[in-house]
């Protein structure tokens, strides 16, 4: 019988600001669970996504972190051709901010109201932040407009704005509907770019988690995404809302328990 084949996919670097190495530990634990797992002898190979064009293997499944539209197109190329990609090309290119602004828009996905007397957040809405010029706090319209000039300057024309919110910055992570899990920042430091500071020291003020978690996964399946994670803000009154959201973050506060998750909703997809 002819062994399945796999083959992982490194994120480009330029889309690991500040997190290049906590990205390739999460893919390397997954990668050896599911050698565990289905009892592979050797390593499962693993190139970087700027390589996958050039690449002569043919996988019956692709792991892939990848979020260039290159290795995408070659992706969903392997993907017509039979292969499994987890998470598929589709779904990562609709993880581009402003399709995703428009979506969760459309869906009612819990997201800011339109009050700004606390600021505005610039973002580029072309692709995740590759670096802190990508996501920019405007403490009025003023700023905002000199911000939308400096993307500009930069090439950046396509751009989302989101008013600032008050409360808890609450990170989340899920993987299917196998893990869900939320961490707050400001009690562990970790942060890619310090913007999570502009909240300040989490109160944990209650809310409803599963109403969360709910309105988390229902957005994940709607984009059709198995491996995602984002950020939410809770305020004081309990209500919160979701001000971020991408495809297969670190998992840098549980990489453990998801490489497990992440390993049996690949496996469990297996023709």
């Amino acid at each position: 019988m002819e062994v399945e084949k796999f083959l992982a996919i490194r994120r480009d670097d330029r889309f690991s600001p500040n997190s290049v190495e906590r990205d390739r530990q999460i893919l390397e634990l997954t990668c050896e669970e599911i050698k565990r797992r289905v009892g592979l002898t050797a390593d499962i190979p693993m190139i970087d996504e700027a390589d996958l064009a050039d690449c002569p293997t043919v996988a019956d499944c692709y792991i892939s972190m990848a979020r260039s539209a290159e290795a995408l197109h070659v992706l969903s190329a392997m993907e017509t051709n039979g292969g499994l990609v987890v998470n598929t090309p589709e779904s990562v290119g609709r993880c581009r901010r402003s399709l995703l602004d428009c979506f969760m828009r459309k869906h009612h996905v819990p997201m800011p109201d339109d009050d700004s007397s606390q600021g505005f957040w610039l973002k580029r809405g072309d692709a995740a932040a590759q670096s802190d010029k990508d996501v920019v706090y405007c403490r009025d319209s003023n700023a905002l407009e000199s911000a939308k000039a400096a993307f500009r300057a930069r090439g950046i024309e396509d751009m989302v704005v989101s008013p600032h919110v008050s409360g808890d910055l609450v990170k989340f992570y899920g993987v299917g509907t196998r893990l869900f899990k939320y961490f707050y920042p400001s009690d562990d430091g970790i942060s890619k770019f310090g913007d999570e500071a502009r909240n300040g020291r989490a109160h944990h003020y209650a809310f409803d988690v599963q109403a969360l978690q709910a309105d988390v996964v229902r957005l994940a399946e709607l984009i059709g995404i198995d491996v995602y994670g984002g950020d939410a803000i809770v305020g004081k009154d309990g209500r919160y809302y979701i001000i971020d959201f991408n495809d297969w973050p670190s998992f840098s506060r549980c990489k453990e328990e998801a490489a497990t998750a992440i390993a049996v909703e690949i496996l469990s997809k297996r023709a």
